[in-house]
């Protein structure tokens, strides 16, 4: 069986860094993404993350912002304040990764010397930008 998600899009509010009461960082959010080939629609697709990568997306990310995750679809029942019972169904974030570059952010990020290595570009291409890449004429010997 095979439940992987993968998601991009906005975040729709400011991401609220929360703990259980056994001090595990958790945060939900939502994020809107847009639908293929129909303009001006979105689906609006609710999250949750635990741990370090709840305290990562709290720390770098915004509302309006790009974002990019893997996980897995949940579902939980729960019974709600009146007594209803309830169910719902979110992705479980387990890895998160910047979208857009810094210029064309709209939310101003926080400057840090020790900002993760997705969000700075290091030696060896690691951040995915097209600048990182260099062009290979048709006379160099490939590796394959």
């Amino acid at each position: 069986m095979i439940n992987t998600v993968a998601l991009m899009g906005r975040l729709t509010a400011d991401p609220e860094l929360k703990h259980t009461s056994n001090g595990i960082a958790v945060v939900s959010f939502c994020i809107a993404v847009n639908r293929r080939f129909k303009d001006q629609q979105a689906d609006f697709i609710n999250c949750v993350a635990w741990r370090q990568t709840a305290e990562f997306i709290c720390k770098y990310f915004g509302k309006g912002q790009m974002i990019a995750l893997e996980g897995s679809i949940q579902t939980r029942n729960y019974t709600d304040r009146d007594g209803n019972k309830r169910n719902a169904t979110e992705v479980l974030a387990e890895n998160v990764s910047f979208c857009e570059s810094k210029k064309s952010e709209n939310h101003s990020q926080p400057t840090s010397s020790a900002a993760p290595a997705a969000a700075t570009p290091s030696p060896g291409y690691s951040s995915g930008f097209s600048e990182d890449f260099e062009e290979i004429t048709p006379d160099d010997d490939l590796p394959f």
